[in-house]
């Protein structure tokens, strides 16, 4: 199994093939036309448009960090199936495997929002019964997040399952506007995409990288104004995005995406143009 790795100063990044769906790319660039937009990123004749769901395994400090979960496996029913556009459910556990890990091996799950797409992953079916993914780990989750996962309202209700979090919620923890993980890897409150959204920053030796999960899903989100009609609070995203993003390039950091179908990591200029990039190879 190819597994696409990627170094970072201390931080050594490996892509798990977490599943990929299909979905409307009207959707997923909002109110952006689509003469826009398809000039950026691939569609099919359906207008829909590749997503990847490849959770991050971070390795660092003796630790093992999976930035979000995957799509998981046996989780969708059929007519979700062809709702989402799911082409190719999880193989992370194979993913795991291939570096001669297991799920137990994992110490420390980020999420940075708990819709299906990302923590789906977590649970999983076993002899009938739906059971943590990663017994050993300690999941981190925004405490806002953490709340509307569990009371959701009208709209995140179909998101939001509770049979994603009823099995892993004695291994939740909860932060508030910022948290430090590990040294050199903290959290940050967002918003946005949901109210809890959160996006990871990982600095070591000089590099920095910016994991702005699904306020800039893909590469072809970089615009600060191109935003998904998903997003529970688009300003609030558009003003995130402006931040991170702008900041980000000054720095010179690089952009890791759990989506993008094209691309792993980029780095952009001041002028918004790709400078170097790690390319999906699946």
């Amino acid at each position: 199994m190819k597994l696409n790795e990627w170094k970072a100063g201390a931080f050594q990044l490996t892509w798990l093939k977490g599943g990929l769906t299909q979905l409307d790319g009207g959707a997923m660039f909002g109110v952006v036309p689509k003469p826009l937009w398809s000039r950026k990123y691939p569609f099919n004749e359906l207008n829909q448009v590749p997503l990847r769901a490849d959770p991050i395994l971070v390795e660092v400090y003796g630790k093992r960090i999976l930035i979000e979960a995957g799509m998981g496996n046996g989780r969708l029913t059929d007519k979700q199936k062809r709702n989402f556009g799911l082409e190719e459910e999880s193989q992370v556990i194979e993913s795991l495997a291939a570096k001669g890990l297991t799920p137990a091996d994992i110490d420390i799950v980020i999420m940075t929002h708990m819709h299906y797409d990302h923590c789906n992953g977590l649970v999983s079916l076993q002899d009938g019964k739906l059971v943590s993914t990663f017994p050993r780990s300690v999941i981190y989750v925004q405490e806002q997040e953490w709340a509307e996962m569990r009371e959701p309202n009208i709209r995140s209700r179909n998101t939001y399952w509770e049979e994603n979090w009823r099995p892993i919620e004695q291994q939740v923890q909860t932060y508030g506007e910022r948290y430090e993980v590990l040294p050199g890897i903290t959290l940050h409150h967002t918003g946005g995409h949901s109210q809890g959204h959160a996006i990871v920053r990982m600095e070591s030796e000089g590099k920095l990288v910016l994991h702005l999960a699904d306020i800039m899903p893909t590469h072809a989100h970089q615009n600060s104004l191109w935003v998904m009609a998903y997003d529970d609070y688009p300003m609030t995203s558009i003003f995130a995005k402006e931040q991170w993003i702008k900041d980000g390039i000054a720095q010179g950091a690089w952009f890791t995406f759990y989506h993008d179908a094209i691309y792993r990591v980029v780095k952009w200029n001041e002028n918004g143009e790709i400078i170097d990039q790690l390319n999906v190879e699946l």
